[in-house]
């Protein structure tokens, strides 16, 4: 099977044409549905693109984000030139800015759109479409809009059984370790109307015993990081199991002291002598309570107003995982009642003790530093964590150790204060 397989065949008796033309989006979006049934990996692209002629947009590719947000590379599909196959640089390209931003743009004549591909809030990838004219109209960017989203929900929805998909967004292969825990992993960023959670991990390849866990439950945001002892696949089996731990706890109804003493179990009786630090915490997204437990971790940062509130979250910090002290006994919760438009930073200490040639920390202040000044020029909570990944690889030139950062943002309408 090869990138040039043909657009598969619609129901029996389907047309071969449709009208083209903004009006006719409804009829098209569903042939589109219609025909991803069968489609491959391979044959995406094509799909899109034919969808996007019958509605007058001479021609479509579909770009997805590598796995560290550095290039934008093409979907398999007939035509691609070499320089197309090479992608295009995030932070470089008109491409990127669509991606960076999640905001259509075009260029100045207007013959070329990118569309940004975004699932919920999660960035994927951009959609390039070339107006027939000289420049895209209002129905026009609304067809485009519209055939980028359906093609991001195809290629998250299809990238769970096309191995085709997940390869386009690695530059390079991926130790046992790092493919075990990405395989546990949610999508790196997720939110509701009122509430943000953003997380990244380094090396992206090579992760060892990092991991992260975020998702809603009736109005509370629930929030994992984890730092198993080690880079092997121990540490990544270890984190694994402590994800599972928290997740049966969580779905069978336990709280964070329940999800702490499951995890210390599960460790000292399956991997023992593995020791594992953590921040378990929950965000109520319409009061603002944010209540946690510390074990050996770094404490999170609240930054409010532009500046990190010192200490605010600094607590006497409980014995790491692994022990079995914390069975059947798990440790007081910590609370606070956060501000709107605060946001909480969780780390790993990968972060902080990344240290340059010429030996000098990254530390925590440069990193509430670089994460402030980014969400102050506008940057969105995963634009800023992007950027300071970026400043955190290149003050240490290739990471060490594993860092993980969780950025969650409490942003509730006026209505729900």
């Amino acid at each position: 099977m090869t990138a040039e397989e043909p657009v598969p065949a619609g129901p029996e008796g389907a047309p071969d044409t449709v009208p083209a033309g903004p009006e006719d989006l409804g009829p098209v979006l569903a042939w589109v549905l219609e025909r991803s049934h069968g489609a491959s990996a391979l044959q995406l692209a094509g799909v899109i693109g034919e969808a996007a002629r019958r509605l007058g947009i001479s021609r479509t590719r579909l770009y997805l984000a590598d796995l560290q947000q550095q290039r934008l590379l093409p979907l398999p599909q007939p035509g691609l030139t070499g320089e197309e196959r090479a992608g295009l640089d995030v932070d470089g390209s008109l491409a990127g800015l669509a991606y960076r931003t999640q905001k259509v743009q075009s260029t100045r004549g207007g013959d070329t759109t990118w569309f940004p591909m975004v699932d919920g809030i999660e960035r994927i990838g951009v959609m390039q479409a070339l107006a027939p004219g000289p420049g895209p109209g209002p129905g026009l960017l609304e067809a485009g809009r519209a055939l980028a989203s359906l093609a991001t929900l195809l290629v998250v929805s299809e990238s769970t059984h096309h191995d085709r998909l997940v390869q386009v967004q690695r530059v390079r292969p991926m130790t046992l370790q790092a493919e075990l825990l990405w395989a546990f992993l949610p999508p790196r960023t997720i939110g509701t109307g009122a509430a943000t959670s953003s997380a990244v991990l380094e090396p992206a390849y090579d992760i060892g015993g990092d991991a992260f866990d975020h998702c809603f439950i009736d109005g509370v945001l629930h929030l994992t990081l984890v730092d198993a002892m080690g880079h092997d696949l121990a540490s990544g089996g270890a984190s694994g199991a402590a994800l599972a731990a928290c997740r049966s706890t969580r779905r069978s109804g336990g709280d964070l002291r329940d999800i702490v003493s499951t995890i210390d179990r599960t460790l000292a009786k399956w991997i023992p002598d593995r020791l594992m630090t953590a921040v378990i915490a929950e965000l109520d997204t319409l009061q603002g309570d944010f209540t946690w437990i510390n074990c050996g971790h770094p404490p999170p940062l609240l930054i409010r107003d532009g500046h990190v509130v010192q200490n605010a979250l600094e607590r006497p910090a409980h014995l790491p995982l692994g022990f079995g002290f914390h069975s059947p006994d798990a440790p007081a919760q910590e609370h606070v009642r956060l501000q709107p438009g605060d946001r909480v930073l969780i780390y790993s200490d990968g972060i902080t003790e990344a240290r340059s040639p010429e030996g000098d920390l990254f530390g925590e202040e440069r990193l509430a530093d670089t994460v402030i000044r980014s969400t102050a020029s506008g940057d969105s909570a995963p634009e800023a964590l992007r950027r300071l990944v970026r400043t955190l690889l290149t003050h240490q030139h290739g990471l060490r150790d594993d860092a993980t950062i969780l950025l969650v943002e409490w942003h509730p309408s006026p209505r729900a204060q």
